[in-house]
């Protein structure tokens, strides 16, 4: 199994850009089609939106594959709240294959995609 890691502020949108930018090299090592891979992209993407609107100020983002290509994305630091995420766990779970939301109460604290 393969992994990668990468942590970054939620603060900055430049992040978010670079954060597109490495899930894309990494569904592109493992020979995923491009709607597939633009699919994850945001999906990546908007599970980082949930973890600003929920409160925290960094995320842990963990790239791995067995036989699909996963993506764990973990919360930390600053003042977790319940936030407003109903837009961006609807695209979620329009377009990627499985899905898990790990949560403390109404507190997103992370999530985790797969295709």
């Amino acid at each position: 199994m393969k992994e990668f890691k990468v942590e970054f502020h939620l603060a900055d949108s430049e992040y978010l850009t670079a954060l597109r930018l490495v899930t894309g090299a990494v569904c592109s090592a493992h020979d995923i089609d491009l709607d597939t891979l633009e699919d994850f992209k945001v999906c990546v993407t908007e599970s980082a939106i949930i973890l600003k609107n929920c409160g925290f100020e960094r995320a842990l983002v963990k790239f791995y594959s067995c036989d699909k290509v996963c993506c764990e994305i973990c919360g930390e630091g600053g003042s977790p709240r319940a936030g407003e995420n109903e837009l961006s766990l609807a695209l979620i779970s329009a377009l990627v294959g499985e899905c898990d939301i790990s949560r403390r109460g109404e507190i997103i604290e992370g999530v985790t995609l797969k295709i």
